[in-house]
């Protein structure tokens, strides 16, 4: 896979930002396979088009890409807050590609995936309105909250410029493509086990290992006031869908 982006097709543009915008774009056409189904390419909507910039002509799925140069960060910025948040509450919207590059060079540096069904309200932050004297006085966006988003959520096909197979590639999507099939309430419990679980590096773990968490739940999910029966029972969920194995007395191991 090539890593460098096509200079010819900036020679148009003068802003920076529409250079890089058009270079990763096409490079991305051009270059990724669509992490649902394996398809050799993925086609490109017309320009601005508010649904996504990407999509599959086999299995239908949409993407949005969000590039810069440098590190990628806890946060990135992203559209209107309102229309983010009801984009995930109705289970449309687009799965990501999130870029890092290098400028001196104009080389793709990292290519992580982040499928649309990570995204939930927690992950959305709300941004302040547009001063009075902006363009869009009131406009309100929002943030990417990267760091709330579980590793297993964050699927690299490209790492440091070194190149994933497509293979671990197409099993890391599907490893989790069950949470599709959650509601946003469940699949919000299923992801804050997930990232407890990932954060305590421990392989295999006791259900008291989670219990110590119990206070940090309580207060995400402040209405749920059975918060070791709700544990025990997304263990079982995870138990289920092939993410855990139950060893026995109360000890399980990730798989």
């Amino acid at each position: 896979m090539n890593l460098s982006f096509n200079q010819t097709l900036a020679q148009a543009y003068t802003s920076n930002s529409q250079k890089i915008r058009v270079m990763s774009e096409h490079w991305v056409a051009n270059s990724i396979f669509c992490p649902n189904c394996g398809a050799s390419k993925i086609s490109q909507f017309d320009n601005n088009n508010p649904a996504a910039d990407y999509f599959c002509t086999q299995c239908h799925e949409q993407y949005e890409l969000k590039s810069k140069d440098g590190n990628l960060g806890a946060k990135i910025v992203d559209g209107a807050y309102q229309t983010m948040i009801q984009k995930v509450e109705q289970g449309n919207n687009p799965n990501f590609f999130f870029m890092t590059y290098e400028k001196s060079s104009l080389t793709v540096k990292n290519l992580i995936i982040i499928p649309k069904h990570f995204f939930t309200h927690t992950i959305i932050e709300k941004r302040k309105p547009l001063a009075d004297t902006a363009r869009r006085a009131g406009w309100v966006g929002c943030n990417l909250l990267l760091n709330e988003i579980p590793s297993s959520g964050k699927i690299f096909v490209i790492q440091n410029a070194i190149v994933h197979p497509k293979n671990e590639v197409l099993n890391n999507w599907k490893k989790m493509l069950f949470l599709k099939d959650e509601n946003t309430q469940t699949k919000g419990w299923l992801l804050d086990m997930v990232s407890i679980i990932e954060n305590m590096k421990k392989p295999i773990f006791s259900l008291n290992d989670l219990y110590a968490f119990e206070t940090k739940l309580a207060q995400k999910h402040s209405n749920n006031r059975h918060i070791k029966a709700k544990i025990r029972q997304q263990l079982q969920i995870l138990r289920d869908k092939n993410y855990l194995e139950f060893v026995g007395n109360g000890v399980y191991k990730t798989l």
